[in-house]
């Protein structure tokens, strides 16, 4: 057991996921990173993704390494604890509200820095990013988000308009927003990432002619 790699971060999903989650997304990436695939073929991450599964897979196993593993008391608890992103149709509109609920409580807390890069969006739902590529293309065409070149979303007028026009008619929004709120999510997030990550989104900042702050 490599018990210097955290085989929850690596597949993006809350410590108290259960065993149907974690298998699937164990298909999910393995699809994606085994050797035969042409263009997304990774067989150091597959071999990774095969043991993650051998353990987290193994209640006995899975209980060891919990209790070996290092533990994160400053880590927001993922969304996905609480939300279901992963059931076909519903799950997809629940990320869609997610990614919303998200960036509308960021540019609230941080008008000077409204974006979030998709790297803390992914953290903070629990979920590995390549389910949020249908998601922030819809979001994005329907012009509720904007994308940076560095990646990086921001929420528009017309995503605030939405959220908050459906808050109360949307309960699973409600919960999101909810849930969010307080202290910014994604600020606590950014802040587990250490300085390394601040020093980059102090540049990026810099280099957009943004205040710093």
């Amino acid at each position: 057991m490599t018990t210097n790699i955290d085989y929850y971060e690596f597949l993006q999903i809350s410590r108290n996921a259960d065993r149907d989650t974690i298998h699937r997304v164990y298909r999910f990436l393995a699809a994606r990173f085994h050797p035969d695939n042409p263009e997304t073929a990774n067989p150091e991450k597959f071999m990774l993704l095969q043991e993650a599964w051998n353990v987290l897979s193994d209640p006995k196993r899975r209980a060891e390494y919990d209790a070996i593993s290092r533990s994160e008391p400053d880590q927001p608890v993922p969304l996905s604890t609480s939300v279901d992103f992963m059931d076909d149709i519903e799950g997809e509109l629940n990320r869609r509200l997610a990614v919303l609920a998200l960036l509308y409580v960021q540019r609230r807390t941080n008008p000077y820095k409204p974006e979030v890069s998709v790297a803390a969006v992914e953290k903070c739902m629990g979920f590995p990013r390549d389910y949020l590529q249908f998601t922030t293309w819809y979001l994005h065409s329907k012009k509720y988000i904007t994308r940076a070149d560095n990646s990086d979303l921001t929420l528009t007028v017309l995503g605030v308009d939405f959220v908050e026009s459906n808050r109360t008619n949307i309960p699973v929004l409600d919960k999101l927003l909810s849930t969010s709120a307080g202290p910014s999510t994604i600020d606590k997030v950014e802040a587990s990432e250490g300085p390394t990550s601040e020093r980059r989104r102090s540049e990026r900042r810099l280099s957009s002619g943004g205040p710093d702050g």
